[in-house]
């Protein structure tokens, strides 16, 4: 087995892991075990817990920005980018596993734990706004709102639906949310 690939292993471990447990509920056993990897292998790796878990959130918030970025880059109209990632398939009852580390106090209370999860929601929000804001200029609604505060609005409702979907053990109120924030967004649509 080569050292790459116990690496690998520990690090999408420990992702699945900080995804259900949250990262005081990650234990160094619990990796190893779910890994296949001995307390040897983890240390030659990685530092400790920390360092393992910071390579794991940078990992997770790397592929949310480039499933995000994907979709809102993509092809269509401002209106259908961001209906296409609102709608894009997601394990709604796990919940995010990005948004689930902000509720983690340890994560929150290191700077740099919490950099990686702090920069993928504002590269989100900035994206989201770019897309509103090019769906603006392109007929929207005049007063219409803020893009920056539409953004914020898009990601929150996305965050609470989890929330919602994970209380309820349903993901219909996540659709729900959904449904209703793509109403509000309904100005956005082209017209012709």
């Amino acid at each position: 087995m080569g050292t790459n690939e116990t690496s690998e292993r520990l690090v999408e471990a420990t992702r699945e892991l900080l995804w259900e447990r949250g990262y005081t509920g990650t234990s160094p056993k619990a990796v190893q075990r779910a890994a296949g990897a001995g307390q040897g292998s983890m240390y030659h790796h990685f530092a400790g817990k920390r360092d393992l878990a910071l390579t794991a959130i940078r990992r997770t918030a790397e592929e949310m920005d480039a499933a995000a970025g994907s979709v809102l880059e993509g092809e269509g109209s401002a209106y259908a980018r961001i209906e296409a990632y609102l709608l894009r398939e997601r394990d709604v009852l796990r919940g995010c596993p990005v948004g689930r580390l902000t509720m983690d106090p340890e994560v929150i209370a290191d700077p740099e734990l919490r950099a990686p999860v702090e920069e993928v929601l504002d590269r989100l929000r900035a994206r989201l706004a770019a897309v509103v804001r090019e769906g603006l200029e392109s007929g929207g609604p005049s007063g219409s709102p803020d893009p920056e505060e539409t953004a914020a609005a898009i990601v929150a409702t996305v965050q609470g639906g989890y929330v919602l979907a994970r209380a309820t053990g349903s993901p219909a109120p996540f659709d729900s949310a959904v449904r209703g924030l793509l109403a509000l967004l309904a100005p956005l649509k082209p017209s012709h």
